[in-house]
């Protein structure tokens, strides 16, 4: 599952980090959620995975409705195909090129 290889490669940078962030799931009462929520001194980011080649507007719902109550949380869409594009302020990005960027030496 996409979305558990995504969650160990957070929770390894992270460790590497010092346990600097906390790692939340994020779900409101009305539906939408957020599959990931790093937070800390240096980190505020709001992931979805999606294991789908193309994005679809559905996608970014939940994403959407964060960033609406947290506007300076940097928002991510992690996705199978190759393409990085913005959509509103939400970076979609191939999922590979996420966790191949993700350093436990810098943000």
């Amino acid at each position: 599952m996409l979305e558990g290889l995504v969650a160990q490669h957070l929770i390894a940078w992270n460790s590497y980090r010092g346990e600097k962030n906390k790692i939340y799931y994020w779900r409101t009462a009305g539906g939408s959620e957020v599959d990931f929520v790093v937070y800390g001194e240096e980190v505020f980011w709001a992931i979805e995975v999606k294991n789908r080649l193309r994005i679809y507007p559905e996608d970014l719902r939940g994403l959407n409705s964060f960033k609406s109550d947290y506007p300076e949380a940097k928002t991510f869409l992690l996705y199978r195909g190759k393409e990085r594009i913005m959509k509103k302020d939400i970076l979609c990005m191939p999922c590979d090129e996420f966790l191949l960027k993700l350093n436990p030496y810098e943000v």
